[in-house]
């Protein structure tokens, strides 16, 4: 114990991390099984946001996940991988939802998912190489 604060071991936080990972996708993917489900509110574009902010978030925490698991790879490649993973999720979320009653599959979400992705990435490795990361 380090000034009253236990740290977690190499093992566990490259569990919890990747876990949270697996539960925010399946969070996604509940959300989209959902059918007629769409984001409440009255600005037209509410939907693109969402999925920009939901695909951040689960950008941001793949980036985590991919740094405890590689500590020693470039930052770039990390960040590249992260991005392309969370594309591939947005991706497979279109599909599905393309079978789920009175929801739609969109391009445009998709791309907005992978906006959303490369911006949290941007911001990840901004502040891993402000912080002197690789």
């Amino acid at each position: 114990m380090a000034n009253g604060i236990q740290r977690m071991d190499g093992g566990r936080r490259f569990r919890a991390r990747w876990l949270s990972v697996a539960g925010y996708v399946a969070l996604i993917f509940a959300l989209s099984s959902i059918p007629g489900l769409s984001v409440p509110g009255t600005f037209v574009y509410r939907d693109k946001v969402a999925h920009l902010l939901e695909y951040g978030g689960l950008s941001w925490l793949v980036w985590r996940a991919a740094r405890a698991t590689w500590p020693a790879a470039p930052a770039l490649a990390r960040g590249l991988l992260a991005l392309l993973a969370v594309s591939a999720v947005g991706a497979a979320d279109e599909k599905y939802q393309a079978h789920v009653p009175r929801r739609d599959s969109s391009i445009y979400d998709w791309t907005a998912d992978t906006v959303g992705a490369s911006l949290a990435q941007v911001v990840s490795l901004t502040r891993e190489k402000r912080r002197g990361g690789t």
